[in-house]
């Protein structure tokens, strides 16, 4: 089956902001307590942080990572996490059903952020708690000092703050499920309140607003219309979400869910251009995905920790998806989305980072290791800087029950000026054809070499382990050759390939 793509230097979508890779770590399960920290762990450090976990964490290069939630934030108290660690007070989450030790809060957090090299997304609590708690902490994270909050952060062992830029306003706030869930209505007064408060602080912060918790939502997409309304003039981004299954077990089907996600995208994107209009303004607000991932292997073995019972353990083994090579097409084809929707989303957060439905797993006291979509989100990160090109892709197509018109070649493409290459990621949906691609790349310099990196299993269900953690890895893919300005490439049946031309 034939493929052909032009890629044009003139015809670009947006320059990419970094932190379309972002990351995300919650109280929740084992994401922190035995993910990240781990004081009796061999690889520990000082601050009781597991450093085999850094170091993945590095390689990913991440660029931002969103804390401490998530549900879990909408009944929580910053303030239990700071202080002396053996006067911290254990509470119970009401989000999943367990308890929280705070042995772990926003200086150990930050520690671990400047190690692993990536910046603080911080979240307020806007549902048991609101405007004043949220100003307290923005006032404990940022100010330099000489008042009550900043002082006590001094007190507590930090001298500087952490000029902190990025702030959520609550999460989830549609979801009747959420701790102090709100209509639209309460929601967006609240938000437009507590960002004027924040402002006041630092009016160069950047504010994120919550919009729907998915597109399934009863009240989507009417809550980011009255959300908006209400905050338009003092935030800057509004939070989308989204998570991917296959229960059916239909692969042609799951691969078809990136074009309800980019439907999802346009869809609001055309409700902020509506209150942008109806208010007369220039501000462009853009999108926050800051959830996005599979999952669905872990649903039924949660069941009992989530109904209660299993009483309030701490820490216990929840949303642990252990993730397949299907599933690396699924997250090869959203981060392509992301890429090419780079005009609208300049935030994006994997939810989430470690063993919680996440790229790296861990066992307590033992191995950190990289599970199968590892690869493309590492991929992604680190070679998906600069601009998003607007490519023309002409391939035979199949039509699914979610989307009709489905192209079996999913390709992103992206040009780095100041490293002088490009870089296409490709996902092949077609189950036994493989897709020979030729890519016409026109009004660039001339290309010089490429490389192909292929990540390919002829099993579907094959998963990466403790004890087989490579089952799963990238491969140098044959056949890619360059003829003057013209990339030809074999990309196999059920594949996802990183194509990088030097020009």
């Amino acid at each position: 089956m034939d493929a052909r793509v032009t890629a044009h230097r003139r015809y670009t979508i947006a320059d990419i902001d970094k932190r379309l890779y972002g990351s995300f770590l919650e109280h929740l399960g084992r994401a922190i307590y035995t993910g990240i920290y781990e004081p009796g762990h061999p690889t520990a450090d000082g601050n009781g942080m597991r450093k085999d976990v850094i170091d993945l964490v590095r390689e990913i290069d991440t660029p931002i990572c969103r804390y401490p939630g998530g549900n879990f934030v909408s009944a929580y108290n910053w303030e239990d996490g700071i202080g002396p660690k053996e006067d911290r007070p254990t509470r119970l989450d009401l989000a999943w059903h367990t308890s929280e030790s705070n042995e772990v809060g926003i200086h150990e957090f930050a520690e671990w952020a400047e190690a692993a090299n990536t910046e603080m997304m911080l979240a307020v609590n806007l549902g048991s708690r609101g405007l004043d708690e949220a100003r307290a902490f923005l006032e404990y994270v940022n100010h330099p000092g000489g008042s009550y909050w900043s002082d006590l952060r001094k007190k507590n062992g930090r001298a500087d703050p952490w000029d902190v830029k990025v702030w959520c306003l609550g999460n989830e706030m549609d979801g009747p499920w959420q701790v102090g869930h709100k209509s639209a209505e309460e929601y967006g007064h609240l938000a437009n309140e507590t960002a004027k408060a924040m402002r006041a602080f630092d009016k160069n912060l950047e504010l994120i607003v919550c919009g729907s918790s998915s597109a399934q939502m009863p009240t989507y997409p009417q809550w980011e219309s009255t959300v908006l309304d209400a905050t338009y003039d003092n935030v800057d981004f509004i939070s989308l979400h989204m998570y991917f299954a296959n229960h059916e077990k239909n692969t042609a089907e799951y691969l078809a869910i990136p074009e309800r996600l980019d439907k999802y995208i346009g869809t609001v994107s055309g409700v902020i251009d509506y209150i942008k209009g109806k208010k007369r303004s220039k501000k462009d607000v853009k999108i926050s995905f800051d959830e996005w991932n599979v999952w669905y292997h872990s649903n039924e073995q949660d069941k009992k920790i989530l109904q209660g019972q299993s009483g309030w353990p701490h820490a216990p083994a929840l949303l642990e998806d252990i993730y397949n090579f299907e599933d690396v097409l699924q997250v090869g084809c959203a981060l392509n989305t992301f890429i090419r929707r780079a005009d609208r989303v300049k935030i994006a957060c994997i939810a989430q980072l470690v063993n919680v439905i996440a790229p790296i797993m861990t066992s307590e006291g033992g191995a950190a290791w990289r599970q199968t979509i590892y690869w493309p989100f590492m991929f992604a990160s680190r070679y998906g800087r600069g601009t998003a090109l607007q490519l023309d892709v002409d391939v035979p197509s199949y039509d699914a029950d979610i989307a009709s018109d489905v192209k079996y070649l999913d390709i992103a493409g992206t040009y780095d000026d100041d490293a002088g290459s490009m870089t296409f990621f490709a996902v092949n949906r077609h189950p036994t054809e493989a897709l020979e691609t030729s890519v016409s790349l026109e009004g660039f310099a001339a290309a010089k070499s490429v490389e192909h990196t292929l990540v390919k299993h002829d099993d579907l269900e094959a998963v990466n382990t403790e004890d087989n953690p490579d089952n799963v890895s990238p491969t140098e893919g044959s056949g890619a050759k360059l003829d003057g300005n013209k990339l030809s490439m074999t990309l196999p049946p059920y594949s996802y390939s990183m194509i990088r031309v030097k020009l």
